[in-house]
């Protein structure tokens, strides 16, 4: 087992040159980088970073090693990193300002930002040395986890980028506390991830994780599931989310994968009870769910093999406020009087939880509340859809909205329909539970609904399905996410 060496701590001789670091691929294709590699990357480009004399960086890595390198070598000068998976020309220019922009993406001429430094191009153009004989390399500065910034940025319940601010300490802290209670499972597995680094748990657990514990991790995010095919080597701890998995077991279609003794984490959102079947069926492993946020960091955790019910972790302190949301005292927030989410609960007497949906999903219509996320409840426990997302909308008037993904059930059911006769069987459907005044005016059929790598739903791009004219109905239910 290897010794525990978080990145504020780490040394040149923290571990052997040779050891391995990040593969590519399958662990056993041999295609490694090595602590040897990442003491001399990191000091080439501390080297570029100094000539710059900008304090704040804008880092968007998709590679998870070229990642690991610049977000060292930034903390190393003494940096502030804004991280952002979107990296669209808007938003860039929001959050950006005058940082340098640290990438490994390629631009065309026409979308290249200003002020980029490629760290791909850098670095492959830079001749190999020893590292043993690289002075700079030697110094490896030190990182004061208590003086670094690292500002993410989250959609929240806006919709509008958002600054988190945090520091390397709270994710240290929450890396080791996970290492406490899972540690005998990572210590046995390679990492592979299917969830961005730019979002707190895709860093906590595809990156710093396994740095800390000197665990290979897989150098490419995994996109498609048919990629865990070539993961049956050696085994694997799989990190990611419940859209990820919820495409995965549609795709394996009840076909098990041949993986040796997987471990699955799953963040982003809550599993349905459905999926985490499929998956252990598919996988050969119940999910285990981890419940936090930006700026929380890991709450509770659950496995709903045994319930729906969440367990707060042992340093986590929980109660409600008066909407019945719920309120975190943990290590990770440093604010004492802790962080009030917008997660409608209900505390139970043994100290778990129960999710009830969100505060901001609570919505007035003809001045009726009503509970998004209980709609789309209902509209998923008709067995007709898969999934489904209900939005509120504003013309003349507040409506609502409902994007629906089939099931096979349900594709089954509405074949040859119009899409008038499906709208109708939904309204009526939802007449058991709501009154009329309620119900969704608009309705898309489409086969998946818009998600970012972290499986969270994109509102913005669902909003759009129902702007303009009157969309084309597709009876085949294979129109790939576009607009119906």
């Amino acid at each position: 087992m290897s010794k525990a060496v978080p990145l504020s701590c780490f040394r040149k001789n923290s571990r052997p040159l040779s050891a391995v670091l990040c593969y590519e691929g399958a662990f056993n294709d041999g295609l490694y980088k090595t602590w040897g590699d990442f003491l001399e990357s990191t000091a080439l480009l501390r080297q570029q970073i100094k000539k710059h004399g900008k304090k704040k960086w804008l880092l968007h890595c998709e590679d998870y090693w070229y990642f690991l390198l610049a977000f060292t070598a930034l903390l190393q000068c003494k940096k502030e990193i804004l991280l952002s998976a979107n990296i669209s020309p808007a938003y860039l220019k929001e959050i950006r300002g005058s940082a340098p922009f640290l990438t490994d993406k390629v631009f065309t001429e026409n979308d290249r930002p200003e002020n980029t430094f490629n760290i791909a191009s850098f670095l492959e153009a830079v001749p190999k040395k020893t590292t043993t004989g690289n002075s700079a390399a030697e110094e490896a500065p030190e990182i004061n986890a208590g003086e670094t910034s690292i500002i993410m940025f989250t959609s929240g319940s806006t919709g509008k980028p958002k600054a988190v601010n945090q520091r390397l300490t709270e994710f240290e802290n929450d890396n080791s506390f996970v290492l406490s209670k899972w540690g005998d499972e990572f210590y046995t597995r390679k990492i592979c991830s299917t969830v961005s680094q730019h979002h707190i748990y895709g860093l906590l657990f595809s990156i710093l994780l396994p740095f800390t514990a000197g665990i290979p991790f897989g150098r490419k995010r995994i996109e498609f599931p048919e990629e865990f095919e070539k993961l049956c080597d050696t085994e694997y701890m799989i990190i990611t989310a419940p859209a990820f998995l919820k495409r995965a077991v549609e795709i394996q279609n009840h076909a098990g994968l041949k993986l040796k003794s997987p471990w699955i984490f799953s963040s982003g959102g809550a599993l349905s009870g459905e999926t985490a079947k499929k998956a252990s069926e598919v996988f050969g492993f119940w999910p285990l769910e981890i419940y936090g946020s930006t700026e929380t960091s890991g709450i509770a955790w659950r496995q709903s093999l045994k319930g729906p019910e969440w367990t707060a972790f042992d340093n986590a302190k929980l109660n409600q406020n008066r909407k019945g949301c719920l309120v975190i005292r943990s290590p990770y927030i440093r604010d004492k009087a802790g962080f009030e989410t917008a997660d409608l609960v209900e505390l139970l007497e043994d100290g778990r939880f129960l999710l009830k949906g969100r505060i901001d999903s609570v919505v007035k219509i003809e001045e009726k509340r009503i509970s998004l996320t209980e709609m789309e409840n209902c509209i998923l426990e008709s067995g007709l859809a898969d999934d489904a997302c209900v939005i509120s909308m504003e013309d003349k008037r507040q409506y609502l909205a409902a994007a629906v993904v089939f099931s096979n059930k349900g594709k089954k059911q509405f074949a040859g329909l119009e899409k008038n006769e499906v709208n109708k069987f939904f309204k009526t459907y939802l007449l058991q539970y709501f009154e009329n005044t309620v119900i969704p005016k608009k309705w898309r059929y489409i086969e998946s609904l818009p998600t970012d790598a972290q499986g969270k739903k994109k509102k913005e791009d669902i909003v759009s399905l129902f702007k303009g004219g009157k969309k084309p109905f597709n009876r085949n239910f294979e129109n790939k996410g576009k607009r119906s």
